[in-house]
């Protein structure tokens, strides 16, 4: 695999020539000729494109995110649903979690697609990725979903993940406002060897782009003759992972093989050959020889922790023990942890094998496992394996061409379409257990362990080849290179009926007559004042960790229960990385409320008296009237994973008024603490001005903000007095700053 230094051209999208090549074409006529730059100028409103302003074509979400985000635009007057927004239920679908929590949910999600004119997806029946691939994509199409693994671009459809508050925009008729994003060309050429499936080749990537950055916020077009050696769901799977790499979305130049996807699917209208012009210039590239890519493990705690298999046996306490020396970082020495002893006989035991969800559930991954698990067993020891396949046609496809029956007979256990074991709220392994799973992350805790309670468990990423190879040989790690059998290569056939019978589509027609079922947990947002002139922060958490995930802002798992509860959610904010954090939080959030109801500030947070006396010698303004007071929190790299905006709205409801970070992991998140009405603060790598438990004060914060101001002076209250730092808000748009302003996204709309 090679990344190049600088820009590259391709020519007749097979040449790949040095940014000095001397070809009869600007460099800027060149970038215009990526399939990248030409789905965007399609969708583009702003008329400039250096400055987008995009319409999506079609919206989706799932039922952690669905409810916040439709009451959000209710709040701001939502009619109708503009576009067609579909609205999946695959991750709070144990509805015995939480009472009728979750069931809730789902009524509210099926009488609002009937009330606003949207589709319906009851529980089981897809994830919503794999749901949006079989009916929702479209050659040259743009999609916006709530969830970070939003990716269909091998079927020719650039498509975002985003918070909710992005997709209020769009049903609001606003629009998406980002710079021209950077191109990078993915280039492929070769074919995979035997044993090799998509996720091998995502992990490959992932482990040579992540920790450099070099796709970050950036798209990934994926081009080169080594596309046409892959089918249209070894794309997929490969696809879907790029969320790992921080790019901003992909898109494949597409051929017969796409084009008889659409077909299968009965959607062949869909279909749109897309490829680059005979000249284009793409901002960097990745050239990779597919038949060079081994079977691959992406090791805890994240996905960019790649090794092949063959090195990480070659090599298994050295490696073993760097695992454990990261682990201490991720889990801040809380908890022993090793996983050293899982080596017998100097092969490693795992406990439980996972292929599911919108990256190991599609038909070619399930049906190649099968092969090479047919006529063995997984045992009767602690290993077990279980699968769910991504919607219910590829589970009645499998029933039908007997490859149910061959997974059933080893002993693997086969469940309904569910994003469970990817996010911690389904088979959450057993305490200090080793998991290897074809799904899309592998973050601390994120598989359901608690490690406030003392229990950790592993997961490591893998190709469903490899998974199934361990399986057969009982739970040993095992590569499916050293499987000699043969492939089957089933073909797939899809059939729509249980859609037809189960799915509710209003074909995009509103019934304002419906009643809205609104179950006891589904929860208004709370009033949220708008930015002060003058701010004081409390530091009531700071994580140095190289990168914090979202799984650590706001956690996963029986949390998902709770997230049409703002308030409710709200008490897990950090609760297992800082758990003192909401107490913390709440104490300093008082104050806040004292203003709000025409209080005093001090007398509900008495610790703040000290703190404006010594802002009032330098700053004598400073208070009544002009006056907020709240909380923020210190990481180095904050808003890695997923991009649920409540990692930002938890914050927000209880009390947090910014972030400060020497970078953000992903434009996702730092676009959910705006549209939340936070501050996405940056302050240079280095020696902190302050420390956890620390009074910030930033005067005139407000008028900054508005007169655009570059840097930013803040000052932390000491002993001594006060002492000055700098800060900056980096690019942000004029409606940015207007939410910010206003205080959320919710007040903005309601000007």
């Amino acid at each position: 695999m090679k990344l190049y230094d600088g820009g590259v051209y391709l020519a007749k999208g097979r040449e790949i020539l040095t940014e000095e090549a001397s070809l009869p074409i600007t460099r800027e006529e060149a970038a215009k000729n990526t399939i990248a730059y030409g789905i965007l100028k399609s969708h583009n409103t702003s008329g400039n494109m250096e400055k987008l302003q995009i319409r999506f074509d079609k919206l989706t979400s799932h039922d952690i995110t669905f409810v916040g985000i439709i009451q959000t635009a209710r709040a701001s007057g939502l009619e109708k649903f503009p576009v067609p927004y579909v609205l999946t239920n695959c991750h709070n679908s144990l509805c015995a979690v939480g009472g009728t929590i979750n069931e809730d949910d789902h009524m509210f999600g099926l009488t609002c697609a009937k009330k606003y004119g949207g589709v319906y997806v009851p529980p089981h029946q897809a994830v919503i990725h794999q749901f949006a691939r079989e009916m929702l994509a479209g050659g040259g199409k743009m999609i916006l979903g709530s969830d970070s693994h939003t990716r269909y671009g091998a079927l020719g459809t650039m498509a975002m993940g985003e918070g909710g508050p992005e997709l209020v925009k769009q049903l609001l008729s606003q629009t998406y406002d980002i710079n021209m994003p950077g191109v990078v060309a993915i280039y492929l050429k070769g074919a995979p060897r035997p044993g090799v499936g998509p996720q091998d080749v995502a992990l490959a990537i992932i482990g040579e782009v992540f920790a450099n950055g070099y796709v970050k916020n950036k798209v990934m077009e994926f081009v080169g003759p080594g596309v046409a050696s892959l089918s249209a769901d070894f794309r997929i799977g490969i696809d879907v992972m790029t969320t790992e790499t921080t790019c901003l979305s992909s898109i494949w130049q597409t051929d017969e093989k796409i084009e008889e996807f659409y077909e299968i699917h009965g959607r062949r209208e869909d279909y749109k050959e897309l490829k680059p012009g005979d000249v284009a210039y793409y901002d960097g590239c990745v050239e990779i020889d597919l038949s060079e890519i081994k079977p691959m493990i992406a090791m805890p705690f994240h996905p960019s922790n790649t090794y092949t298999i063959d090195e990480l046996k070659a090599n298994l306490d050295d490696i073993l023990a760097d695992v454990e020396k990261r682990a201490q970082v991720s889990l801040d020495g809380k908890i022993p942890y090793t996983l050293r002893d899982k080596v017998v006989d100097g092969k490693l035991y795992v406990e439980q094998g996972i292929i599911a969800g919108c990256a190991g559930g599609g038909f070619e991954n399930i049906c190649a496992a099968a092969d090479i698990l047919k006529g063995k067993s997984i045992g009767a020891d602690a290993f077990t394996l279980s699968v769910y396949p991504a919607s219910t046609p590829i589970y009645m496809e499998l029933a039908k061409n007997g490859v149910l029956a061959d997974l059933l007979a080893t002993g693997a256990v086969v469940k309904t379409a569910f994003c469970g074991p990817c996010f911690g709220a389904g088979d959450t392994p057993a305490n200090n257990a080793f998991s290897i799973r074809h799904t899309t992350r592998n973050f601390p805790n994120r598989e359901g362990s608690k490690i406030q309670n003392g229990q950790i468990s592993s997961v490591a990423l893998m190709d469903a080849r490899s998974i199934a190879a361990t399986a057969a040989n009982k739970g040993f790690l095992t590569s499916a290179e050293e499987f000699t059998g043969s492939y089957t290569n089933q073909k797939y056939f899809f059939d729509k009926t249980i859609y037809e019978n189960r799915v509710f589509d209003s074909k995009g027609v509103a019934d304002p007559s419906v009643e809205i079922h609104f179950g006891p947990n589904i929860k208004d947002w709370p009033q949220m004042p708008a930015l002060a002139e003058n701010l004081v922060l409390k530091v009531v958490s700071e994580i140095h960790d190289p990168v914090t995930t979202t799984d650590e802002l706001i956690p996963s798992g029986e949390t998902s229960s709770y997230r049409s509860n703002p308030l409710g959610l709200a008490e897990f904010t950090l609760s297992r990385k800082d758990p003192a954090y909401v107490g913390r939080a709440k104490e300093v959030q008082a104050a806040q409320h004292a203003i709000q109801n025409g209080a005093c500030p001090l007398e509900a947070l008495p610790e703040l008296k000290p703190v404006m006396e010594k802002i009032h010698v330098r700053f004598p303004q400073a208070g009544k009237g002009n006056l907020g007071v709240g909380s923020t929190i210190f990481a180095v790299k904050p808003g890695d994973g997923s991009a649920r905006e409540q990692a930002a709205s938890c914050q927000k409801v209880l009390g947090g008024w910014a972030n400060i970070a020497n970078e953000y992991a992903t434009k996702r998140y730092r676009s959910n603490l705006i549209n939340w009405g936070m501050l996405p603060f940056v302050i240079p790598a280095g020696e902190l001005p302050f420390k956890n438990g620390d009074y910030l004060f930033f005067p005139e914060i407000r008028r900054a903000v508005e007169e655009k101001a570059d840097q930013i002076k803040g000052y932390t209250v000491t002993d001594d007095g006060l002492k000055e730092f700098t800060v900056t808000l980096g690019e942000l748009t004029d409606d940015e700053r207007e939410i910010i302003l206003k205080g959320c996204l919710i007040n903005y709309n309601r000007r």
